[in-house]
């Protein structure tokens, strides 16, 4: 696959006269471009030649015009009739903000988009279903619901689809919605009877070339595909300090200022927010849900004019907020990762990072939302509140500041997908042959015979129904997944119950049902959307809290899903900041008096140039490896016969036996050889996986214990010189 640059001057002209005339024309007149950018030319020819691509770009590149202009253009070329175009999103919220945009492009040709997703009304979609658009807006899920809804005939209505565009693809492959698209994506390809072109828009990421072949699917091997990334060269490289053999891809590092300090609480955080930048639009990330309530909070007392946005706010509020952010100057917008993405805020001047992201492709997406207007330049503010997000801080950015990105991987063995999708193709066709299910994925792993011991399974407990060589849903299916039309089935993943919480008949959001049922002193007090609530009434059947205004006090909180943990390149980024590496950043003189304090205090007892360390601090016997939590709970796993089974792996450490002494730890060490072994499992884990329950719990345990698996770092530790170090107070 072959990267795609910007064409030679002399071609310039060539490739914008493959656009539609009345394209172009609309983009010099309506729009008042004088040019197009350099992906958006580099996009013209492999998409309007039908190939599979993937678009590269910071957050703001140009990437939604880069894949429209091509595409309509050859819808009018072509003559694409009915729903051509499916532009499909990982938010809601994201389509929302750019479906107006997509349909004043599509109206240039006298052609028209819609959206439909889980809040479109009824109304608006029986208009799709009877006057299809060209292109339609949607999640994948919402395909799904399409695919096996009764209300929709969806050979009609998607049996014309040439092309999709699945916007930040990157932030589907790394989890089990990915799994899910590409499952979807080929069983749409046997309604349109035909390879459907596919084009995903990304920011950047660390192994393109996969991340397109993920994309491609069961058709990758037989079709064209491009990564277009104009004035970028991808190779391969190593920026983990050269202990590693990475295949993660070196990227320039963007142009921006970047500051880092040490504030020590999230109320000195509030305080240098509303004393710094005034009269400036400030965009503030949180990596939780309660700290982005609580920071909240902090601002409106000191009189900040502030608005919040994370995934337990209702949609209302979370549109109020954005809106009125949008249209305000003086103000700041508090987030979780739900502003990350391409939503349009407006014209901002600064971000601030409470903390740190746990990745540097997130950095980039939020760093990538300033230095928009002209004579800007891309800002970030750190602002960390303890010592440890400090170090992660510092790590991060000595990653970035090596032009270092993730790779995007897809979680190993999604095998409760299996499940989930032979169950909602067998709705969508009614049966199933017993022999030829696998072809609704024309041969996709792990959709395919493979998945041959899932299917007896699901037959064997009463999910599926077979008759005469036929496969039809059964009663378990039913029981379990049939409420409102097998709803259910269409999300991958599973979030922790929440209460809806209200203000007479206004939703304010959700909060976690321990916030409720928590004991403690005085009146129950909530905090929500940055304000204090007092709790009134629970409709603990209804899963309901009626709230009323409250002065202060209050508390947030919501269970955290999924599996927890740092990444072996930040955690190693960290142990070479304890040894002395600063990011090439602006550190405040608090920042580097706690570095400094930290390399004075911490270093000598947890990092070691010349590898890992095993220290004794009177009972406690650690073990530095600074791998990463999947590493640490490989290693674990791997070395039973040394280390503590009680314990809970950390990024940085693990706990070993209290009476190991060296001799031990080599003999363990020798008996590993090559061969490591699968983390253990919490059944609790196993209980958040979602279509569990139509997995044998074997294969269930399997699959969690794949996803907290990291092979590769827990070998490369292994393979490091290890130092034995008792403390000075140690027995």
């Amino acid at each position: 696959m072959a990267d795609a640059g910007s064409p030679p001057e002399a071609e310039r002209g060539d490739v914008l006269d493959r656009l539609d005339p009345v394209v172009l024309h609309h983009i010099v007149n309506t729009l008042g471009w004088p040019d197009l950018r350099p992906l958006q030319r580099a996009a013209i020819t492999p998409l309007m030649d039908g190939d599979d691509a993937v678009l590269l770009a910071p957050t703001a590149g140009g990437k939604t015009e880069a894949a429209c202009f091509p595409l309509l253009s050859a819808m009018a070329e072509q003559t694409w009739t009915g729903t051509s175009v499916l532009y499909l999103c990982p938010l809601k919220a994201l389509l929302n903000n750019l479906v107006s945009r997509v349909d004043t492009y599509a109206q240039w040709l006298g052609r028209r988009a819609a959206l439909w997703h889980g809040d479109t009304k009824e109304s608006q979609r029986q208009r799709i279903r009877t006057e299809a658009p060209d292109v339609l807006l949607t999640t994948p899920e919402s395909l799904e619901a399409m695919l096996i809804g009764v209300k929709t005939e969806h050979a009609r209505l998607l049996g014309n689809v040439r092309a999709v565009v699945v916007d930040e693809v990157h932030a589907f492959a790394g989890d089990d919605r990915g799994w899910h698209l590409l499952a979807v994506l080929e069983r749409l390809e046997r309604v349109t009877g035909r390879p459907i072109q596919r084009i995903g828009l990304s920011a950047t990421v660390g192994n393109p070339d996969q991340l397109l072949g993920w994309l491609q699917g069961a058709g990758g091997k037989s079709r064209v595909g491009r990564v277009v990334a104009p004035g970028v060269t991808l190779s391969a490289s190593d920026a983990v300090g050269g202990d590693r053999k990475d295949t993660a891809e070196q990227l320039p590092r963007p142009a921006g200022a970047v500051e880092l300090d040490y504030v020590g609480s999230l109320d000195n955080a509030a305080k240098l927010i509303a004393a710094l930048h005034r009269g400036e639009k400030r965009l503030v990330f949180c990596d939780s849900r309660a700290q982005v309530e609580q920071l909240g909070a902090a601002l409106r007392t000191r009189e900040v004019t502030v608005f919040l946005s994370h995934a337990s706010l209702s949609v209302d509020e979370r549109t109020r907020s954005e809106q009125a952010f949008a249209e305000a100057r003086d103000c700041v917008i508090v987030s979780t990762s739900t502003l990350e993405l391409g939503i349009d805020v407006g014209d901002l001047d600064r971000v601030i990072q409470i903390d740190s992201p746990a990745t540097v492709a997130s950095f980039l997406q939020r760093i990538g939302r300033t230095g928009r207007r002209a004579g800007t330049v891309r800002n970030c503010l750190f602002l960390t509140t303890r010592k440890d997000t400090l170090l992660q801080a510092a790590g991060l950015l000595l990653l970035w500041s090596r032009g270092w990105v993730e790779p995007v991987h897809p979680p190993p063995e999604p095998r409760h997908l299996v499940a989930q999708q032979l169950l909602a193709v067998t709705l969508q066709q009614h049966k199933l042959g017993d022999q030829l299910w696998d072809r609704q994925w024309n041969g996709l792993a792990p959709f395919d015979q493979s998945a041959a011991p899932i299917l007896r399974h699901l037959t064997e407990e009463g999910f599926l129904d077979s008759d005469g060589g036929l496969l039809f849903v059964g009663p378990e299916a039913e029981r379990r997944f049939g409420k409102r039309h097998f709803i259910e089935l269409t999300a991958s993943f599973t979030a922790p119950p929440q209460f809806t919480v209200l203000s007479g008949r206004t939703e304010i959001g959700r909060t976690d049902p321990s916030v409720l049922t928590e004991e403690r002193p005085g009146p129950r007090r909530l905090l929500l959307g940055g304000r204090s609530w007092q709790v009134t009434y629970i409709d603990w059947l209804r899963k309901r809290v009626f709230v009323e205004p409250a002065d202060s006090g209050g508390v947030a909180k919501w269970m955290n899903g999924g599996i927890a943990g740092l990444t072996y390149a930040l955690t190693r980024a960290m142990r070479e900041v304890l040894l002395g590496e600063d990011p090439p950043v602006v550190l405040t003189r608090r920042a580097q008096a706690q570095l400094a304090e930290q390399r004075e205090s911490d270093a000598p007892d947890t990092v070691h140039p010349g590898g890992t360390l095993v220290t004794r601090v009177g009972k406690d016997v650690r073990w530095w490896t600074w791998a990463g939590y999947r590493a640490n709970a490989t290693l674990a796993a791997t070395l039973q016969s040394v280390t503590d089974p009680l314990q809970r792996p950390t990024d940085c450490w693990l706990r070993l036996r209290e009476d190991l002494d060296s001799a031990d730890w080599h003999a363990a060490r020798k008996g590993v050889g090559e061969t490591l072994v699968l983390p253990d499992v919490d059944p609790r884990a196993v209980r958040g996986l979602k279509f569990s329950v139509a997995l044998p719990e074997r294969l269930a345990v399997a699959t969690v214990a794949a996803r907290l698996a990291d092979f590769d770092s827990a070998r490369s530790v292994l393979s490091e010189a290890v130092r034995f170090v008792v403390s000075s107070d140690g027995a």
